[in-house]
């Protein structure tokens, strides 16, 4: 297995995520890891989240990328119910895509059974078409888990950071019976045995091009 890079220099980075939380238990392992290997600047778009959620949101994807300039942006509109305002979240990342223009995007993989998830997989290639597109999975109830594409090794002591930021930055999930360190380490783990590394974030990319 050889590493694909990304172009050298300052990483401008996009998460876009459907709820609170959605970011950082698909790709905060690889967050981590980007910020204590890279100058990076990043914005982050959640489009739900009310009340005690939306307070996560904003504080929360900056924790996982310590010494970064963070830009996080919650939309606000129903949890659940992403499909019925597809033009408002349409409109939401054309806003976003006015004045960011990232080298790397994270959002939600194609085949993500949650339909607010998967409607941001649906849209986000098409508003930002000249961008490294990768998909995060999320563990879930719906057992989705697929075949990824591509993997990102994640040091221990990251991975482990990972699962203590998820639960400091969102109280408010501690308490639902899948949400805990052992969920977020194990799915790590295989993805890192399925690419020799000891922890991993696995994605999906559906289009790439090389430069040689």
């Amino acid at each position: 297995m050889i590493d694909l890079a990304l172009p050298p220099g300052r990483l401008q980075v996009l998460c876009v995520g459907a709820h609170p939380d959605d970011i950082e238990i698909g790709c905060g392992g690889t967050l981590l890891t980007l910020a204590a290997a890279r100058e990076v600047s990043a914005t982050a778009v959640v489009l739900t989240g009310a009340g005690d959620r939306h307070d996560e949101a904003l504080k929360s994807t900056g924790r996982f990328l310590p010494g970064a300039a963070v830009d996080v942006r919650v939309i606000g509109l129903r949890d659940g119910r992403l499909p019925a305002h597809w033009d408002e979240v349409k409109d939401a990342l054309e806003a976003v895509a006015r004045d960011v223009r990232p080298d790397v995007v994270f959002a939600p993989r194609r085949d993500d059974a949650h339909q607010d998830h998967r409607l941001l997989a649906e849209l986000v290639p098409t508003v930002w078409r000249d961008a490294l597109v990768l998909g995060y999975e999320i563990p879930k109830w719906d057992g989705d888990l697929g075949t990824v594409t591509h993997y990102v090794p994640v040091p221990p002591e990251l991975a482990r950071r990972k699962a203590e930021l998820l639960d400091e930055c969102f109280p408010s999930q501690t308490g639902r019976d899948w949400w805990d360190d052992e969920t977020f380490l194990s799915l790590m783990r295989l993805r890192g045995v399925e690419c020799r590394s000891r922890y991993a974030e696995g994605f999906t990319v559906t289009k790439a091009r090389l430069a040689f």
